[in-house]
């Protein structure tokens, strides 16, 4: 589970260091985004079972898609 509070460090458009505390819906667009940026995608967060579940649903859509 991810913090519900962060401190995010980042340099702006001037190149000058800034710092930002977030909370809630902020906090956690943040954390997705650094996600990214890291190369780490939302279903790296799930567990073994809920990945498989999600990766058989997945395929079924593909399968559906290509068949209609």
């Amino acid at each position: 589970e991810r913090p519900a509070r962060i401190k995010a460090e980042y340099l702006d458009r001037d190149g000058k260091k800034q710092t930002l505390e977030a909370d809630g819906l902020l906090a956690v667009c943040l954390q997705h985004e650094m996600d990214h940026l890291e190369g780490i995608l939302f279903v790296d967060h799930l567990s073994k079972l809920k990945r498989s579940m999600a990766m058989k649903k997945l395929q079924k859509a593909k399968k559906l898609k290509a068949a209609g």
